[in-house]
Protein backbone atom coordinates (compact mmCIF):
# COMPACT_ATOMS: atom_id res chain seq x y z
CA UNK A 1 0.00 0.00 0.00
CA UNK A 2 2.03 3.26 -1.36
CA UNK A 3 1.33 6.40 0.63
CA UNK A 4 1.92 9.88 -0.06
CA UNK A 5 1.86 13.09 1.15
CA UNK A 6 0.67 16.52 0.06
CA UNK A 7 -0.36 14.84 -3.44
CA UNK A 8 -1.44 16.16 -6.14
CA UNK A 9 -5.06 14.76 -6.87
CA UNK A 10 -5.39 16.37 -10.35
CA UNK A 11 -3.25 14.23 -12.22
CA UNK A 12 -6.05 11.64 -11.14
CA UNK A 13 -9.26 13.16 -12.21
CA UNK A 14 -10.15 13.13 -16.53
CA UNK A 15 -10.82 17.12 -15.80
CA UNK A 16 -6.95 17.37 -14.10
CA UNK A 17 -8.29 20.09 -11.88
CA UNK A 18 -7.66 20.29 -7.76
CA UNK A 19 -5.46 20.39 -5.23
CA UNK A 20 -2.94 18.18 -3.40
CA UNK A 21 -4.71 16.21 -0.63
CA UNK A 22 -3.21 15.50 2.67
CA UNK A 23 -2.40 12.17 2.35
CA UNK A 24 -2.83 9.80 -0.76
CA UNK A 25 -3.38 5.90 0.00
CA UNK A 26 -3.13 3.78 -3.43
CA UNK A 27 -4.49 0.14 -2.30
CA UNK A 28 -4.30 -2.41 -4.43
CA UNK A 29 -6.13 -4.89 -2.22
CA UNK A 30 -9.54 -5.59 -1.19
CA UNK A 31 -7.82 -6.12 2.25
CA UNK A 32 -5.71 -2.79 2.19
CA UNK A 33 -8.58 -0.89 0.56
CA UNK A 34 -10.89 -1.82 4.16
CA UNK A 35 -7.40 -1.16 6.16
CA UNK A 36 -7.45 2.03 5.08
CA UNK A 37 -10.79 3.02 5.23
CA UNK A 38 -10.40 1.41 9.00
CA UNK A 39 -7.81 3.47 9.79
CA UNK A 40 -9.10 6.77 8.48
CA UNK A 41 -13.04 6.53 10.35
CA UNK A 42 -11.04 5.42 13.89
CA UNK A 43 -9.44 8.85 13.82
CA UNK A 44 -11.70 10.70 12.74
CA UNK A 45 -10.09 12.06 9.19
CA UNK A 46 -12.09 12.79 6.47
CA UNK A 47 -11.76 10.15 3.63
CA UNK A 48 -12.27 10.99 -0.30
CA UNK A 49 -12.38 7.62 -2.86
CA UNK A 50 -10.50 7.83 -6.19
CA UNK A 51 -11.52 5.31 -8.72
CA UNK A 52 -10.45 6.52 -12.27
CA UNK A 53 -11.26 10.18 -11.41
CA UNK A 54 -13.96 10.53 -14.22
CA UNK A 55 -16.69 12.03 -12.02
CA UNK A 56 -14.95 14.17 -9.94
CA UNK A 57 -14.73 17.88 -9.47
CA UNK A 58 -11.76 18.79 -6.81
CA UNK A 59 -11.88 22.42 -5.17
CA UNK A 60 -8.69 24.02 -6.08
CA UNK A 61 -7.38 23.90 -2.22
CA UNK A 62 -7.67 20.01 -2.66
CA UNK A 63 -8.44 17.84 0.24
CA UNK A 64 -8.00 18.15 3.62
CA UNK A 65 -7.07 14.61 4.48
CA UNK A 66 -6.46 11.04 3.31
CA UNK A 67 -7.80 10.62 -0.37
CA UNK A 68 -7.70 6.81 -0.77
CA UNK A 69 -7.44 5.38 -4.36
CA UNK A 70 -8.58 2.30 -5.57
CA UNK A 71 -6.33 0.25 -7.45
CA UNK A 72 -7.60 -3.30 -7.20
CA UNK A 73 -7.66 -5.83 -9.98
CA UNK A 74 -9.65 -8.53 -10.91
CA UNK A 75 -11.67 -9.84 -13.96
CA UNK A 76 -13.66 -13.24 -13.57
CA UNK A 77 -15.86 -14.97 -15.77
CA UNK A 78 -17.70 -17.42 -15.16
CA UNK A 79 -19.92 -18.65 -17.81
CA UNK A 80 -22.00 -15.40 -18.31
CA UNK A 81 -21.16 -14.28 -14.97
CA UNK A 82 -18.93 -11.39 -14.54
CA UNK A 83 -17.23 -10.46 -11.14
CA UNK A 84 -14.57 -7.00 -11.28
CA UNK A 85 -12.62 -5.64 -8.97
CA UNK A 86 -13.39 -2.40 -8.19
CA UNK A 87 -10.24 -0.89 -9.46
CA UNK A 88 -10.98 -2.32 -12.92
CA UNK A 89 -10.66 -0.10 -15.63
CA UNK A 90 -14.57 -0.16 -17.10
CA UNK A 91 -13.90 0.38 -20.86
CA UNK A 92 -11.01 -2.59 -20.66
CA UNK A 93 -13.24 -4.45 -19.21
CA UNK A 94 -16.61 -3.67 -21.86
CA UNK A 95 -13.90 -5.06 -24.30
CA UNK A 96 -13.07 -8.18 -22.49
CA UNK A 97 -16.67 -8.99 -22.27
CA UNK A 98 -17.15 -8.76 -26.56
CA UNK A 99 -14.34 -10.30 -27.06
CA UNK A 100 -15.62 -13.42 -25.18
CA UNK A 101 -19.01 -13.48 -26.93
CA UNK A 102 -21.19 -11.66 -24.41
CA UNK A 103 -23.92 -9.11 -24.57
CA UNK A 104 -25.41 -7.12 -21.93
CA UNK A 105 -22.86 -3.87 -21.97
CA UNK A 106 -21.46 -2.99 -25.37
CA UNK A 107 -22.87 0.07 -25.66
CA UNK A 108 -21.37 1.08 -22.33
CA UNK A 109 -18.01 0.99 -24.67
CA UNK A 110 -15.61 4.12 -23.88
CA UNK A 111 -17.17 4.95 -20.73
CA UNK A 112 -14.00 6.24 -18.67
CA UNK A 113 -13.49 5.42 -14.68
CA UNK A 114 -13.69 1.97 -12.52
CA UNK A 115 -15.64 -0.62 -12.26
CA UNK A 116 -16.32 0.34 -8.74
CA UNK A 117 -18.30 3.87 -9.97
CA UNK A 118 -20.55 2.08 -12.11
CA UNK A 119 -23.49 1.18 -9.55
CA UNK A 120 -23.16 4.10 -7.72
CA UNK A 121 -23.58 6.68 -10.77
CA UNK A 122 -25.95 3.55 -12.44
CA UNK A 123 -23.80 4.05 -15.49
CA UNK A 124 -25.82 4.42 -18.64
CA UNK A 125 -25.23 5.34 -22.36
CA UNK A 126 -26.87 4.52 -25.76
CA UNK A 127 -29.79 2.41 -24.17
CA UNK A 128 -28.24 0.79 -21.75
CA UNK A 129 -27.79 0.89 -18.31
CA UNK A 130 -25.56 -1.37 -15.51
CA UNK A 131 -28.75 -1.85 -13.48
CA UNK A 132 -29.96 -4.16 -15.83
CA UNK A 133 -27.09 -6.34 -15.38
CA UNK A 134 -25.58 -5.82 -12.01
CA UNK A 135 -26.68 -9.13 -9.90
CA UNK A 136 -24.71 -7.50 -6.16
CA UNK A 137 -22.77 -5.21 -4.80
CA UNK A 138 -19.95 -6.51 -2.54
CA UNK A 139 -18.95 -3.35 -0.32
CA UNK A 140 -17.54 -2.88 3.09
CA UNK A 141 -20.19 -0.64 4.91
CA UNK A 142 -18.70 2.04 6.89
CA UNK A 143 -21.65 2.23 9.42
CA UNK A 144 -21.07 -1.71 10.38
CA UNK A 145 -17.72 -1.89 10.12
CA UNK A 146 -18.11 -5.02 8.00
CA UNK A 147 -18.17 -6.56 4.22
CA UNK A 148 -21.59 -6.71 2.91
CA UNK A 149 -22.88 -8.35 -0.35
CA UNK A 150 -25.87 -6.44 -1.56
CA UNK A 151 -28.71 -7.52 -4.19
CA UNK A 152 -29.75 -5.79 -7.41
CA UNK A 153 -33.35 -5.27 -5.75
CA UNK A 154 -31.51 -3.65 -2.58
CA UNK A 155 -29.20 -1.01 -4.50
CA UNK A 156 -31.94 1.19 -5.35
CA UNK A 157 -31.30 1.86 -9.03
CA UNK A 158 -32.99 5.00 -10.69
CA UNK A 159 -31.96 7.06 -13.31
CA UNK A 160 -28.03 8.13 -12.64
CA UNK A 161 -28.76 7.06 -8.96
CA UNK A 162 -28.08 4.30 -6.21
CA UNK A 163 -28.32 3.48 -2.36
CA UNK A 164 -24.49 3.80 -3.05
CA UNK A 165 -24.48 7.58 -3.96
CA UNK A 166 -27.34 8.45 -1.86
CA UNK A 167 -25.15 7.06 0.95
CA UNK A 168 -21.80 8.49 -0.27
CA UNK A 169 -20.34 7.99 3.55
CA UNK A 170 -21.45 4.72 3.81
CA UNK A 171 -20.60 2.01 1.32
CA UNK A 172 -17.29 1.51 -0.49
CA UNK A 173 -17.60 -0.55 -3.37
CA UNK A 174 -15.17 -3.37 -3.46
CA UNK A 175 -16.53 -5.95 -6.50
CA UNK A 176 -19.26 -5.75 -8.52
CA UNK A 177 -21.18 -8.86 -9.89
CA UNK A 178 -23.12 -8.93 -13.62
CA UNK A 179 -25.77 -11.66 -15.27
CA UNK A 180 -24.30 -11.06 -18.92
CA UNK A 181 -26.31 -12.84 -21.98
CA UNK A 182 -24.54 -15.11 -24.49
CA UNK A 183 -26.45 -14.71 -27.85
CA UNK A 184 -24.20 -16.20 -30.05
CA UNK A 185 -21.91 -13.13 -30.63
CA UNK A 186 -24.90 -10.49 -30.78
CA UNK A 187 -25.34 -7.90 -28.89
CA UNK A 188 -28.38 -7.42 -26.54
CA UNK A 189 -31.75 -5.66 -28.65
CA UNK A 190 -30.80 -2.40 -29.43
CA UNK A 191 -32.59 0.38 -27.57
CA UNK A 192 -31.03 3.98 -28.72
CA UNK A 193 -32.49 5.46 -31.77
CA UNK A 194 -28.95 7.14 -32.86
CA UNK A 195 -27.17 3.62 -32.15
CA UNK A 196 -29.82 2.08 -34.34
CA UNK A 197 -29.51 4.68 -36.98
CA UNK A 198 -26.04 4.67 -37.30
CA UNK A 199 -25.84 0.69 -37.83
CA UNK A 200 -28.54 0.86 -40.03
CA UNK A 201 -31.80 -1.37 -38.21
CA UNK A 202 -34.24 -0.88 -36.21
CA UNK A 203 -34.75 -0.39 -32.80
CA UNK A 204 -34.62 -4.01 -30.39
CA UNK A 205 -32.23 -5.35 -33.84
CA UNK A 206 -29.49 -7.27 -32.57
CA UNK A 207 -26.25 -6.76 -34.31
CA UNK A 208 -22.76 -8.28 -33.63
CA UNK A 209 -21.72 -7.14 -30.10
CA UNK A 210 -18.45 -5.91 -31.23
CA UNK A 211 -20.07 -3.90 -33.73
CA UNK A 212 -22.17 -1.97 -31.78
CA UNK A 213 -19.35 -1.83 -29.33
CA UNK A 214 -17.15 -0.24 -32.95
CA UNK A 215 -20.35 2.26 -32.89
CA UNK A 216 -20.71 3.34 -29.68
CA UNK A 217 -16.75 4.25 -29.71
CA UNK A 218 -17.52 6.37 -33.11
CA UNK A 219 -20.26 7.97 -30.99
CA UNK A 220 -18.57 8.79 -28.19
CA UNK A 221 -15.03 9.65 -29.95
CA UNK A 222 -17.25 12.38 -32.28
CA UNK A 223 -18.86 14.22 -29.06
CA UNK A 224 -15.42 13.91 -27.11
CA UNK A 225 -16.38 11.54 -24.89
CA UNK A 226 -13.73 9.21 -25.05
CA UNK A 227 -10.23 10.03 -23.70
CA UNK A 228 -7.46 11.56 -25.61
CA UNK A 229 -4.91 13.12 -23.80
CA UNK A 230 -4.20 15.35 -26.67
CA UNK A 231 -7.86 16.30 -27.07
CA UNK A 232 -8.91 18.97 -24.74
CA UNK A 233 -12.79 18.39 -25.31
CA UNK A 234 -11.90 15.61 -23.46
CA UNK A 235 -10.60 16.86 -20.40
CA UNK A 236 -13.90 16.79 -18.85
CA UNK A 237 -16.45 14.56 -16.89
CA UNK A 238 -18.28 13.50 -19.92
CA UNK A 239 -22.28 15.11 -19.11
CA UNK A 240 -21.65 17.26 -16.88
CA UNK A 241 -25.34 17.70 -16.35
CA UNK A 242 -28.31 15.28 -15.58
CA UNK A 243 -30.81 14.83 -18.08
CA UNK A 244 -34.06 16.88 -16.17
CA UNK A 245 -36.82 14.46 -15.13
CA UNK A 246 -40.64 16.33 -14.97
CA UNK A 247 -43.61 16.00 -13.63
CA UNK A 248 -46.41 16.01 -15.72
CA UNK A 249 -48.03 19.49 -14.28
CA UNK A 250 -44.09 20.58 -14.90
CA UNK A 251 -43.09 19.41 -18.02
CA UNK A 252 -46.82 21.49 -19.52
CA UNK A 253 -45.74 24.63 -17.95
CA UNK A 254 -41.89 23.84 -19.19
CA UNK A 255 -43.42 23.48 -22.81
CA UNK A 256 -45.12 26.82 -22.00
CA UNK A 257 -41.96 28.33 -21.72
CA UNK A 258 -40.30 26.72 -24.67
CA UNK A 259 -42.81 28.23 -27.29
CA UNK A 260 -43.17 31.40 -25.68
CA UNK A 261 -39.28 31.83 -26.18
CA UNK A 262 -38.88 29.91 -29.58
CA UNK A 263 -41.99 29.93 -31.10
CA UNK A 264 -45.44 27.84 -30.30
CA UNK A 265 -43.91 24.97 -33.35
CA UNK A 266 -41.09 24.35 -31.23
CA UNK A 267 -41.32 20.72 -29.18
CA UNK A 268 -38.62 20.14 -26.69
CA UNK A 269 -37.57 16.02 -26.49
CA UNK A 270 -39.76 14.07 -24.27
CA UNK A 271 -39.16 10.81 -22.93
CA UNK A 272 -41.57 8.75 -20.80
CA UNK A 273 -39.58 8.42 -17.55
CA UNK A 274 -42.15 6.28 -15.49
CA UNK A 275 -44.70 7.35 -13.05
CA UNK A 276 -46.45 9.94 -14.77
CA UNK A 277 -42.48 11.65 -15.27
CA UNK A 278 -41.14 13.30 -18.38
CA UNK A 279 -37.35 13.29 -19.13
CA UNK A 280 -36.18 15.86 -21.12
CA UNK A 281 -32.46 16.63 -23.00
CA UNK A 282 -30.52 19.07 -20.91
CA UNK A 283 -27.85 19.43 -24.40
CA UNK A 284 -30.89 20.45 -26.13
CA UNK A 285 -31.89 23.19 -23.09
CA UNK A 286 -28.53 24.34 -22.52
CA UNK A 287 -28.30 24.96 -26.63
CA UNK A 288 -31.18 26.40 -26.80
CA UNK A 289 -30.61 28.70 -24.10
CA UNK A 290 -27.90 30.15 -26.15
CA UNK A 291 -24.66 28.14 -24.81
CA UNK A 292 -23.44 26.85 -27.97
CA UNK A 293 -20.74 24.16 -28.95
CA UNK A 294 -17.30 25.95 -27.74
CA UNK A 295 -19.17 28.81 -25.84
CA UNK A 296 -16.84 30.69 -23.23
CA UNK A 297 -13.71 32.94 -23.78
CA UNK A 298 -11.53 31.70 -20.73
CA UNK A 299 -9.73 28.68 -19.66
CA UNK A 300 -13.04 26.71 -18.95
CA UNK A 301 -15.44 25.87 -22.19
CA UNK A 302 -18.37 24.24 -23.19
CA UNK A 303 -17.15 21.42 -25.44
CA UNK A 304 -16.72 22.15 -29.19
CA UNK A 305 -18.28 18.76 -29.52
CA UNK A 306 -20.76 18.42 -27.09
CA UNK A 307 -22.83 21.12 -25.37
CA UNK A 308 -23.25 18.52 -22.09
CA UNK A 309 -19.05 18.70 -21.52
CA UNK A 310 -17.34 21.54 -19.94
CA UNK A 311 -13.88 21.29 -20.17
CA UNK A 312 -10.48 22.97 -19.17
CA UNK A 313 -8.76 24.12 -22.06
CA UNK A 314 -5.15 23.28 -20.69
CA UNK A 315 -5.10 26.28 -17.50
CA UNK A 316 -8.28 26.27 -16.00
CA UNK A 317 -8.75 26.18 -12.52
CA UNK A 318 -11.86 24.37 -10.44
CA UNK A 319 -13.35 28.01 -9.91
CA UNK A 320 -12.96 28.81 -14.09
CA UNK A 321 -14.95 25.43 -14.92
CA UNK A 322 -17.91 26.24 -11.56
CA UNK A 323 -18.31 29.59 -12.69
CA UNK A 324 -18.65 28.41 -16.09
CA UNK A 325 -21.71 25.82 -14.62
CA UNK A 326 -22.87 28.37 -12.87
CA UNK A 327 -23.35 30.57 -15.82
CA UNK A 328 -24.52 28.07 -17.82
CA UNK A 329 -27.05 26.75 -14.70
CA UNK A 330 -28.62 30.09 -14.48
CA UNK A 331 -28.87 30.91 -18.26
CA UNK A 332 -30.86 27.69 -18.74
CA UNK A 333 -33.43 28.59 -15.29
CA UNK A 334 -34.11 31.98 -16.62
CA UNK A 335 -34.67 30.67 -20.12
CA UNK A 336 -37.21 27.64 -19.18
CA UNK A 337 -37.56 27.61 -15.84
CA UNK A 338 -35.82 24.38 -15.21
CA UNK A 339 -32.70 24.11 -12.83
CA UNK A 340 -29.97 21.80 -13.89
CA UNK A 341 -28.28 19.26 -11.85
CA UNK A 342 -24.69 18.78 -12.13
CA UNK A 343 -23.99 14.73 -12.81
CA UNK A 344 -19.83 14.72 -11.47
CA UNK A 345 -19.22 14.88 -7.26
CA UNK A 346 -17.78 17.94 -5.84
CA UNK A 347 -15.21 17.95 -3.50
CA UNK A 348 -14.55 20.75 -1.06
CA UNK A 349 -16.61 22.98 -3.30
CA UNK A 350 -20.54 23.03 -4.53
CA UNK A 351 -22.22 24.54 -7.74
Amino acid sequence: MQELHDAPLAPLTTFRLGGPATRLVTATTDDEVIAAVRAADDAGTPLLIIGGGSNLVIGDKGFDGTALRIATRGFALDGTDLTLAAGENWSEAVARTVEAGLAGVECLAGIPGSAGATPIQNVGAYGQEVSATVTEVVAYDRRLGETVTIPNEECGFSYRHSRFKEHPDRFVVLRVRFALEDAGGLSAPLKYPETARALGVEAGDRVPAAVARETVLALRAGKGMVLDPEDHDTWSAGSFFTNPILTEAEHAVFVGRVQDRLGSDAAPPAFPAGDGLVKTSAAWLIDRAGFTKGYGSGPARISTKHTLALTNRGAATTEDLLALAREVRDGVHAAFGVTLVNEPVTVGVSL
